[in-house]
This record gives C-alpha cells, structure tokens and sequence, in this order.
C-alpha cells in the first residue's frame, strides 16, 4: 500500500510504501517515521478517538489518524484554516481564541435539579474533543477569518440550552457579529465531526433563540428602507 503525505518544507507530495492491511492511519505514519523517515511529522496523543489531537485531511475530508484505516493512494494533509508548523502539524491557537470571543464557558448558574430531557440536550455538545474538524471543513474561513466558527458556537448551545445557567442572554449578545448569522448552514462540519454533533443544527437553535431576544439577521436590515437589525427589549 502507497500512502501520500503532503510535506511542509517543499510544499510536494511525498508517497511511502508501505506493508499493511487493516490499520489505522496513525500505525502507519508511525512505522514510517520510525522505519523510513524520522523527519515526517505529525502530532498524537490519546490513539483513542479521545483527545483529537491526530486530526488530519484524507483525500480532502478531515478524520482522526488513530480512527480512520488507509486505503491505497490516500492522499494525507494538514488540516485547513490553520497555519502549518510542520507537515501534518497546524497551529491550534484558534480554539482558544474563538471560545475566548464566544464565552464558551460557564459564567454564572444556579442550582437545581436537571431533567432528563434537558441532559440529553447538552451531553451532546459537551462531548466535543476539540479536534478542529468543523473549523477545517468550514468554508466561511476563506472570506472571513474573524468567523467565531462551528466549534464555539455549539458550545454556546450547550450552554444556553441548560436550564442551570444564568446568563445565557449575554452569550447571545456576544454571538452576533461575526458569529450565527454569518454561517451559510452549508451543513459541511456535521459529517466531519468525530462525535457525531450537528453544529448546523445548534446554529439554527442559536438563530431562533437570537431572534425571541429581539435580534435579526444584518442583512436583512435594510428591507425596503427600514431598520430590522437593532435588538429590542
């Protein structure tokens, strides 16, 4: 089997030869960094399906290595909307910045008991490995690197949609600009996600939510010479 693996120091195609059958991605990347190339690089950690950090693009769809089992001819490369280190290494700083610009935590909550119905609807989104595969696979990254992106914005759902929490207004507030409305709901981060969360669902939530707040889509300000974008309470 002939694995390709796109390299960062020239910008080519570099294909390894290599004999196995029924492996992961990972297995094989790791017995041509220890047998053929030590220069190949590439990151790993939990080779679980855990911590999401042996994410990847094969044959232009992201996967996880340690889940995903090559085929002949796959082509392997770095995740998109992220600046390459090296190789298969990109700079990961974009979750921490985009959940920093979303408030992608808990602010402030109360106490009490939570109903089984409403578990179910956050336990979903509290599974995500920060694996950035939504943010590779979105294609609103190539006009608007500012875009807060799928990731956080699932995570604003999960924690709007708890019952517990008590300031979910204002992680409304901080969603509008450069966040919900900007989406196309283009649908290309659901398959990709490795924990099967759905964040063009949770941005059509987030929307319906927005506006029952008095917020509306900016552009759709301007209908017919009146102003629709202003919130109102």
């Amino acid at each position: 089997m002939k694995v390709l693996v796109k390299r960062s120091h020239n910008d080519e195609v570099q294909g390894y030869e290599v004999d196995f059958e029924n492996v992961t991605l990972l297995t094989v990347l790791n017995h041509v960094k220890t047998k053929i190339d030590s220069t190949l690089t590439f990151s790993q950690g939990c080779r679980s399906g855990v911590c999401g950090s042996c994410a990847v693009r094969v044959n232009g769809r992201e996967v996880l290595m340690c889940e995903y089992k090559p085929n002949d001819g796959d082509l392997v490369e770095p995740m998109h909307n992220a600046s390459v280190v090296r190789d298969l290494v990109v700079e990961s700083s974009a979750v921490e910045h985009f959940s920093r610009m979303a408030n992608t935590w808990s602010e402030a909550s109360r106490e009490g008991n939570v109903s089984e119905e409403d578990m179910h609807r956050i336990e979903t989104q509290s599974d995500c490995i920060l694996c950035t595969a939504c943010y590779s696979a979105c294609p609103v990254y190539a006009v608007n690197p500012n875009f807060i992106g799928p990731f956080a914005l699932t995570r604003v759902w999960r924690y709007v949609s708890d019952p517990r929490q008590t300031k979910s207004d204002a992680k409304i507030a901080a969603i509008q600009t450069n966040g919900i409305w900007d989406c196309t709901l283009c649908g290309e981060c659901v398959p990709v996600c490795p924990q099967g969360i759905a964040p063009k669902q949770d941005i059509t939530m987030l929307r319906s939510k927005s506006a029952m707040l008095g917020y509306n889509d900016p552009n759709m300000s301007f209908v017919g010479g009146l102003d629709f974008g202003a919130p109102m309470f």
